[in-house]
């Protein structure tokens, strides 16, 4: 279901939009708009996009390498082998304190109230969470649009966090099932919600924050290839770790961790006129991280555990050798739940040039 990106002024508001407050400008975003709005207070929570604004795009969740990364290789650089898997499109978390809230209001007052909702100027937050208004709900899990209660005195002397919907990708119809506006969790607690976050949602969020190292592979003869004489192809131990991620969500308790554990390369040597070892074109990766095993001296003539010969040479042009490491991916979560998620990859190539000579010293 998409509802229409609410772009109130003051003047549309009386024909178009249900509950509107004077001063104020209010915003309900479709997927084809994610309108970012003024600055907020960074040390205030909430959730902002590095520029100051309040934005529901923008996850509290934070991220920690445990072991075998240390966060240097590209974000999100490991790809589904599964297409119909993706993470959650969107859940809900705590944003801010009544305390906190106050704060952000007294000296803004303007960002996403919602996933899909933005208030622009203090008019609208005041008038629902210090002064007890109500406002409009796009929970697409209510039988209908609901209304949402209005706050007195932002909760001030109350344990607890207000919590907001949270979208990686606004534009994602999915994140639509998140269309409540900010609303109150006491303290402990976890909303009764469908799009309440679990460890589950939190592992998954962590799936795209794994960064692993490049798949440059050693080769023998470097760069250069004979045809008809093996390409031997492997990597020295200890290249490909285990890669551990913690992702915590603050004020809630819940953390997870996924773990990426290489399993196999697979090469793809760019051209039909090949052929591969073996011949699934997937080398295994040992316990000890290795691939393969190191050309040695009198190995021209023999059949490489893992390698490519190529049939055919190139002319001008060299072939792209493809390899992609596989990682099996793996979880657990702070209530003992955990399990596996689609296996994920990580390709680099590299040209390869292939003479017509037929001997070489190696």
């Amino acid at each position: 279901m998409n509802c229409p990106r609410r772009a109130l002024t003051w003047s549309a508001a009386l024909t178009t939009a249900t509950v509107l407050w004077s001063g104020s400008t209010a915003y309900a975003a479709g997927p084809e708009d994610n309108t970012n709005v003024p600055p907020a207070d960074e040390q205030s929570g909430g959730g902002t996009d590095g520029k100051g604004s309040l934005s529901a795009s923008v996850s509290n969740i934070r991220i920690k390498y445990v072991s075998g990364g240390d966060g240097g290789g590209e974000e999100g650089n490991l790809g589904t082998v599964d297409p119909n898997w993706k993470p959650p499109a969107c859940w809900y978390e705590p944003a801010f304190s009544p305390e906190q809230l106050k704060k952000f209001v007294d000296r803004d007052g303007g960002g996403d109230v919602g996933i899909h909702e933005s208030w622009i100027g203090k008019g609208l937050w005041t008038d629902h969470y210090r002064d007890g208004k109500p406002a409009d709900n796009f929970d697409l899990h209510a039988p209908t649009n609901s209304t949402a209660e209005g706050y007195e005195n932002y909760n001030l002397g109350k344990d607890g966090y207000f919590w907001r919907g949270v979208a990686p990708d606004p534009n994602d119809s999915d994140s639509w099932d998140c269309g409540r506006i900010m609303f109150w969790v006491d303290a402990g607690e976890v909303p009764d919600d469908p799009n309440a976050p679990t460890p589950k949602t939190l592992a998954e969020y962590a799936y795209n924050k794994v960064k692993v190292p490049d798949t440059k592979v050693d080769l023998k003869p470097e760069a250069k290839s004979t045809v008809n004489l093996p390409t031997w192809v492997w990597l020295d131990k200890g290249t490909f770790k285990e890669v551990k991620v913690r992702a915590e969500l603050p004020n809630t308790g819940l953390w997870a961790e996924t773990t990426a554990k290489p399993v196999a390369l697979h090469l793809e040597p760019g051209t039909e006129d090949a052929d591969v070892f073996p011949a699934s074109g997937n080398c295994a990766i040992n316990e000890d991280g290795s691939i393969g095993t190191p050309y040695t001296k009198g190995d021209t003539e023999k059949t490489p555990p893992c390698g490519i010969r190529y049939l055919r040479a190139t002319s001008g042009t060299p072939y792209q050798l493809s390899a992609s490491v596989t990682w099996q991916i793996t979880w657990e979560g702070s209530d003992g739940t955990g399990g596996d998620l689609p296996d994920g990859t990580f390709e680099t190539t590299q040209d390869m040039n292939v003479q017509e000579i037929q001997s070489i010293n190696r």
